[in-house]
């Protein structure tokens, strides 16, 4: 059981940690996480596995 409680505990500082910027900026979000969205991977010709090829 108390496991299972400090693996509860853990994951939940995890999910506040990640979540600082949303829940405690005004206007906050996540950042995306798409290859199209990143510039340094735009300059090196990545792009995202989701968007259709253009020639």
């Amino acid at each position: 059981m108390k496991l299972i409680l400090l693996t509860v505990l853990m994951v939940a500082i995890a999910v506040i940690l990640l979540g600082i910027k949303v829940l405690f900026v005004k206007g906050g979000k996540f950042p995306s996480g798409h290859a199209h969205d990143i510039p340094q991977l735009r300059d090196k010709g990545i792009g995202c596995a989701h968007a259709p090829e253009q020639d």
